[in-house]
């Protein structure tokens, strides 16, 4: 078979991208994945159709809403769309919706070109990305060392656990703060007034001692979800575990701290993290140019999609930062994560929430199951973001009774959505 026939042969003769036109947007919700999510399909002029996600536990108005804003454009024109739609995303959740839409108009334009996404972003500096599993915590630190272990087993090379306060509010003694402030995760942290005290931490420490006893020192383990307390909590307690080795501190303030994310980096010797719920790299060029992070952590489904989250990578490596990535949903949003990975050159490893869900890799038709082997995922070489077509029956099984949208019916009461966006006179 010649190159010229091979080349011949990836290109969709159905399609004539420059005449491409989306002519429908619809939506499918999913619960249990384990975070519930939102699945946008784009329909085409030419029967060619894109996938999308919007974010876990976000609402899918964010973006059913941009609905008549992208009817009738071209698919293709990926960075024209985003300039148009990026000023209806916001932080968090809230950067679902323009999240979704753009990995689906990389799917969209793959699929009309016959390359891979990655292709789409500059090609890739990897074949293979590496994931690292989110562990829920036990009481025990025994008994999470051996669940660790256990995933280490499964050939996981990258470990993550939680540690933090949730294990202290049975430790008499253990925290000094509000009692009504203690359970709450709506207050910000410097505003909660918790503190861990020192038999607190000595709790903890021991607690990671254990772990390490089981799991040794050669995986990396990363830790996460302290609680919200306050920075000089946080300060006391990263000194502590600094012994450990850790991979790197997670979210131990909001985001927005920038100052104080400085003096916590500047206190401690573990690399801190931070980024999951920041929308556009413009969010987070004030940490990187003050040096408040060693690891940039964004979620590909907030930051603003596949191309955005290749740009904040991309600002990180002109800091000295690498990008590890956040992700919490379903195998179409993994996929496009896995593409932005492979074409990001500082990119260091990705997350993933489902590795324990035995049907989560079925929800859409791949050649290459399961998606993750031996703590890798390799990169879709199909075009698009990587799969045939998502699996109806499987969708069904998981489809969210309580919202509305079944399984990509009709949307047609978004199709008259008007207004002035345009933001200057």
């Amino acid at each position: 078979m010649t190159d010229e026939h091979t080349l011949e042969s990836n290109i969709n003769t159905h399609s004539k991208p420059s005449e491409l036109k989306i002519t429908d947007m619809r939506i499918c919700n999913l619960r249990g994945l384990p975070m519930d999510c939102s699945i946008i399909r784009l329909d085409t002029n030419q029967g060619i159709s894109g996938y999308g996600e919007v974010r876990d536990w976000a609402s899918p108005t964010y973006a059913m809403m941009l609905k008549n804003r992208i009817i009738g454009q071209n698919p293709c024109n990926i960075d024209l769309i985003f300039r148009k739609l990026k000023q209806f995303g916001y932080h968090a959740r809230q950067g679902g919706g323009v999240s979704g839409i753009e990995m689906a108009l990389f799917d969209l334009a793959g699929k009309a070109y016959g390359v891979p996404a990655y292709q789409l972003l500059g090609g890739k500096f990897r074949d293979k990305v590496l994931c690292y599993c989110d562990t829920d915590s036990v009481p025990d630190g025994q008994q999470m060392g051996e669940r660790l272990k256990r995933r280490m087993e499964r050939g996981f090379k990258f470990l993550k656990m939680d540690i933090g306060i949730g294990l202290l509010l049975d430790v008499p003694g253990a925290l000094s703060g509000p009692p009504d402030m203690l359970n709450t995760t709506d207050v910000m942290h410097p505003f909660t007034g918790i503190q861990i005290t020192p038999s607190g931490i000595e709790f903890l420490v021991e607690y990671v001692r254990q772990v390490r006893a089981v799991i040794g020192y050669q995986v990396p383990l990363a830790v996460d979800h302290f609680g919200h307390i306050n920075l000089e909590s946080c300060i006391r307690l990263g000194q502590a575990l600094d012994q450990f080795t850790l991979a790197w501190y997670e979210d131990m303030i909001p985001w927005q701290f920038t100052d104080q994310y400085v003096r916590l980096a500047q206190s401690v010797n573990t690399p801190i993290c931070t980024g999951e719920d920041i929308y556009l790299k413009e969010g987070f060029r004030p940490l990187l140019e003050k040096r408040g992070v060693s690891v940039i952590h964004p979620d590909l489904a907030t930051a603003g999609g596949l191309m955005e989250t290749k740009k904040i990578g991309d600002l990180a490596q002109e800091h000295g930062v690498s990008m590890a990535m956040h992700f919490a949903g379903s195998p179409i949003s993994f996929l496009a994560n896995i593409h932005c990975a492979a074409a990001t050159e500082n990119f260091y490893v990705l997350e993933n929430h489902s590795v324990d869900l035995s049907w989560w890799d079925d929800l859409v038709d791949s050649g290459s199951k399961p998606f993750i082997k031996d703590g890798y995922a390799a990169v879709p070489e199909s075009p698009g973001l990587g799969f045939d077509a998502v699996h109806e029956a499987a969708f069904r099984e998981r489809m969210d009774d309580r919202r509305s949208g079944g399984f990509f019916e009709p949307s047609t009461e978004w199709d008259a959505e008007l207004s002035h966006d345009r933001l200057w006179s």
